[in-house]
């Protein structure tokens, strides 16, 4: 029960990792586990999977593009929970979402596109640290933030939002572990490829499903794509007090893809189903 007495909050919520990450908590003891999207069908999707987890928790709709109501949604949370402890940035968004999968360059990109990636994706990382830090400066209960980076921002990628936002998310994170020092710890994770909804809808948009399998997971040394368990996994470690003596750090969950230059040859399984 590695998150006992804990008061978590996931933005990003309503699916995939954001989903797994509060369930796991709930699992891992979390005694209050707030949530946030901005899906209400998904969100409460997943607050009646928590519950039944065991553990108390709160649905708050937010549009993390609005520094009010990520103002609001912590402050209605953390009110609930009697403080906070826990703040994981889960949620983030790929530039194809808002545009045609083939205009994600730097050269191609549209400056709309740009702005909702990097208000997502960054911005809304920055904003949520901001309101949460009062709440996670006065807790006794070890409080830490975990942020959701990329593979994308330590290696470069595709896609000139996406990669920008996440390599920045790494520098904010090394700058959120030295501002909050020493009472709270902040720390990264960087998944690879891994098997999400938005994983699966880029690849089924995709014209040759093999060719964009082999380019978004062909450089695992493990040769699929991870599972949202063993993102959660990571995240729940990271925001315990077993990892008390981390902060500042960002930790790869990518099968392999970054400590080589390479790409498998083995025949990939498009996983779809």
């Amino acid at each position: 029960m590695t998150l006992g007495s804990k008061r978590v909050l996931i933005t990003g919520a309503a699916r995939g990792m954001g989903r797994e990450i509060a369930l796991e908590a709930a699992r891992q003891g979390a005694t209050h586990v707030g949530l946030t999207d901005v899906e209400a069908d998904g969100l409460a999707e997943t607050e009646a999977l928590v519950r039944a987890e065991g553990a108390e928790v709160r649905g708050v709709l937010a549009n993390l593009r609005s520094s009010a109501e990520i103002k609001a949604m912590i402050d209605d949370i953390a009110g609930w929970a009697g403080g906070l402890d826990v703040l994981v940035n889960n949620a983030g968004v790929l530039d194809h979402l808002f545009t045609d999968a083939a205009k994600v360059g730097v050269d191609t990109l549209d400056e709309d596109t740009w702005d909702a990636v990097n208000d997502i994706n960054l911005k809304a990382v920055w904003l949520t640290t901001k309101h949460a830090a009062p709440y996670l400066r006065a807790s006794d209960r070890g409080p830490s933030i975990v942020n959701a980076a990329s593979v994308s921002g330590m290696t470069g990628a595709g896609m000139a939002a996406y990669a920008a936002t996440k390599a920045a998310v790494i520098q904010l994170t090394r700058t959120t572990a030295i501002n909050l020092a020493p009472h709270v710890r902040a720390n990264c994770y960087s998944p690879g490829a891994i098997k999400t909804p938005m994983g699966d809808s880029h690849l089924a948009a995709a014209s040759d499903r093999k060719a964009t399998a082999r380019a978004m997971y062909g450089t695992h040394l493990i040769p699929r794509r991870g599972t949202v368990n063993e993102i959660a996994q990571v995240v729940c470690f990271l925001a315990s007090d077993e990892a008390s003596f981390l902060t500042g750090i960002n930790v790869p969950v990518d099968g392999g893809t970054t400590a080589w230059r390479g790409m498998n040859d083995v025949e990939l399984d498009v996983d779809l189903d």
